[in-house]
């Protein structure tokens, strides 16, 4: 090992720190966004079917021309980290705002325009953040070892991240909201804007922690000016990029479905909210033992069969939850078969984290440009890809089914409907993916050897020019 790994391994965990933040506004937005919006603000399913498509065509302009403005981007401060402040500052006021209605009538016109202005901001800031902080693993190191700890460092505190809204969130609505909101174990707006304002301020506080450790080395600019038929020719001439983004967006619509219709499930099936955190509680621990499947089966198996075989437990621990909840109604038993998908889960998104790396560098092979938060902006992309379609099924069955917000009691059919989101139709997306990646993906053995040796090889090139 290198004497200075006590000081990589230091700005790895700073770098780390980072994903808390934007795990809390990631995870806040996409696991409860569509309850608040229905429940609170009394939103109808039809509106958020039309808003969610009409969002994802600007992300679909917006995500990749951040890409190449980061890619472009050279200051003293490097090229990502600037980006990370002001993405996070501006994603943290929107945060905020999104969740909190400043005094408008609900059901009004108003209303609607400001969900809908609110959604986008959103998106927008959520991409001013997130790509330059992604796209800052490749410039870490080219070894492909310490890339799986960069990444699994910064998984670990996404996880972290992730677990304290899923956790906290049941619980900080109903202690934040009113005190007969409070008895009842019910959610209210009050709730969710004093929880909104405090995610928001821990995102600003743990971007600036990130920004201030951590150091970027290895950065390549890009000093080519932003056109549409260049970017295209970046996705067209990448297949593999084209091969994860299919295969990455159904397994996580997968797990996002679980996510969002998980407050419908615990508060309109089971009939208590703060249920939910118990449930998040044996989730996380699933995600803390995920994170040990890479180092400890890297030793004897290839990516691609460690990959395999988290989405095989995925879809196992799916399997059992099926039995436990919906049909048995053992709570207990659903939770400990949570940790089994959790742990497929959690180790699926480390290895997403290091193929997106690797495809950086096989673009790099394949056209002799370097596109790094240009390819690490499909990763933002895919991810509101997966939200849409898991909101495109959620909204389209809470509307088939009659889903009532401000009904106390939910009809028999929307809460078998919410239990079938929630518990049977991620596993069969998960295992659309897994079949997906088995048959297109490529970049591994032989191949993937190339890629690292031509990378490695022009890497040192370009620093004995420099020298």
């Amino acid at each position: 090992m290198k004497k200075n790994n006590g000081n990589s391994l230091a700005r790895y965990i700073g770098y780390g720190i980072g994903a808390v933040g934007l795990d809390l506004s990631y995870g806040l937005f996409y696991s409860y966004l569509s309850k608040y919006l229905t429940d609170v603000l009394l939103m109808p399913a039809a509106f958020l079917l039309i808003l969610t498509p009409i969002a994802r065509i600007w992300d679909g302009i917006n995500d990749p021309i951040m890409g190449v403005i980061v890619d472009s981007t050279k200051t003293r401060m490097g090229k990502y980290r600037p980006w990370i402040l002001i993405g996070t500052f501006c994603n943290a006021v929107v945060l905020a705002m999104m969740f909190t209605n400043p005094g408008i009538r609900l059901g009004s016109v108003g209303m609607f325009v400001y969900v809908a202005v609110m959604y986008v901001l959103w998106g927008m800031t959520n991409t001013m953040a997130d790509i330059p902080y992604w796209s800052m693993v490749p410039s870490f190191t080219n070894d492909p070892s310490e890339r799986n700890t960069v990444s699994t460092i910064a998984r670990t505190f996404s996880g972290i991240g992730q677990g304290i809204i899923t956790i906290c969130t049941p619980y900080a609505l109903v202690l934040l909201g009113t005190g007969a909101n409070e008895a009842e174990k019910k959610i209210s707006a009050q709730g969710f804007s004093r929880w909104a304002i405090i995610c928001a301020v821990l995102l600003v506080m743990f971007a600036v922690i990130c920004v201030s450790v951590t150091k970027e080395r290895h950065v390549v600019y890009n000093k080519e000016k932003f056109s549409f038929r260049k970017l295209f020719d970046v996705v067209k001439s990448n297949d593999q990029l084209v091969v994860f983004m299919i295969f990455a967006m159904l397994s996580n619509a997968g797990w996002y479905l679980t996510s969002g219709v998980g407050a419908y499930y615990f508060e309109d099936v089971e009939g208590d909210i703060t249920k939910q955190s118990t449930f998040a509680i044996f989730g996380a621990v699933g995600s803390f033992l995920g994170l040990f499947v890479i180092p400890i089966m890297s030793k004897k198996y290839t990516r691609r069969t460690i990959y395999r075989f988290c989405l095989i437990m995925v879809i196992v621990g799916y399997l059992i939850m099926i039995l436990c909840g919906p049909v048995l109604h053992q709570t207990m038993l659903l939770n400990i078969a949570y940790i089994i998908a959790s742990i497929g889960i959690a180790s699926m998104f480390v290895n997403q984290t290091v193929m997106l790396a690797d495809i950086v560098d096989y673009g790099e092979y394949k056209t002799g440009k370097r596109s790094e938060s240009t390819t690490f902006s499909m990763k933002g992309f895919l991810q509101k890809m997966a939200y849409t379609l898991q909101t495109i099924i959620l909204f389209s069955g809470l509307g088939l089914s009659g889903y009532e917000g401000e009904a106390e009691t939910q009809t028999a059919l929307s809460q078998n409907t919410i239990s079938v989101m929630t518990f049977v139709i991620p596993p069969i997306l998960v295992l659309i993916s897994f079949l997906v990646f088995s048959k297109k993906y490529k970049l591994y053995g032989e191949l993937a050897d190339k890629v690292h040796a031509f990378v490695d090889a022009r890497q040192a090139n370009m620093e004995k020019e420099a020298n």
